[in-house]
């Protein structure tokens, strides 16, 4: 399966394998299984779109739960045995970062002669705290987390910082909607290898020169999705669910001034996705 450029949709998907609202909280063991398409940019900056397809998948081991975020895996070590008290989260990720790694997706003639990018493979860990019932019912959930990861397999390098923020609130037992908040810190390396152009990959794409992306640590995107799901079956705990979901973010700084961006791409970036899941 082909998972490549899934940064924008990293964070909103999470909603395809999220079935079960926090009244299902309950079992200490569940699974749920998601397959969605996905409409999102060609690559990190672009202003050309195409369709994925995306599977999610989450679920709960004895209270100790795991979720993917596109081509992420999250694993909590903490168990959460009390829907009624604080959820603390600490765990490690691997997320898989395919940016350009095939030039047969980028349809920007002057980005595809830029040469493609190696496969990153992020690894670290996150840490964050979640809450149900703080607002509309019983039932919605309030959550923060931050994932630190590095890049081991000699891509970029570099460090990338993910703080989010997340809400989810049924609206029955059929229905939930929800939204969240996230953004992108990035190193030097992953700005140098995404945004930066040397003079002969100016030369090959007729894009000028770029060095500023590499010369510090910064902010490179923040995002909002919304997202909403109703059951098929009348009960989001358990059948067949659909879902659907709309994304935007904003490249920032010195990543956004990029001639990939500016120039060849765009600073806004939109995605879209419609999907089903299974609870079992």
């Amino acid at each position: 399966m082909n998972y490549r450029h899934l940064y924008t949709v990293g964070a909103c998907l999470a909603a395809i394998a999220a079935a079960n609202p926090a009244f299902a909280q309950e079992d200490s063991n569940s699974l749920t299984v998601g397959l969605g398409a996905a409409v999102i940019p060609s690559y990190e900056g672009s202003d050309d779109y195409r369709v994925i397809p995306v599977p999610q998948l989450r679920g709960k081991v004895s209270d100790f739960a795991f979720w993917t975020r596109g081509p992420g895996l999250y694993f909590d070590a903490i168990p959460n045995r009390d829907p009624n008290e604080l959820d603390f989260q600490l765990g490690p990720v691997v997320t898989v970062r395919f940016d350009r790694s095939s030039l047969k997706n980028i349809k920007d003639d002057a980005v595809r002669d830029l040469g493609k990018r190696d496969v990153a493979v992020e690894v670290g860990g996150f840490v964050g705290i979640g809450k149900t019932g703080v607002i509309t019912s019983a039932y919605d959930n309030l959550s923060a987390r931050v994932a630190v990861t590095k890049d081991v397999a000699g891509a970029h390098g570099s460090m990338v910082v993910t703080p989010a923020i997340e809400y989810f609130t049924p609206l029955s037992t059929r229905s939930f909607v929800g939204m969240g908040v996230s953004a992108d810190y990035v190193g030097k390396g992953y700005g140098r290898y995404y945004y930066d152009i040397d003079t002969a990959e100016s030369l090959a794409s007729g894009l000028p020169a770029y060095s500023g992306a590499g010369d510090k640590a910064g902010f490179k995107r923040v995002g909002v999705n919304l997202t909403g799901g109703v059951s098929l079956s009348g009960d989001l705990r358990k059948g067949w669910a659909l879902f659907a979901l709309a994304g935007y973010s904003r490249m920032l700084g010195d990543y956004a001034d990029s001639p990939v961006v500016s120039i060849a791409g765009s600073r806004s970036q939109w995605a879209g996705a419609v999907g089903v899941g299974y609870t079992f």
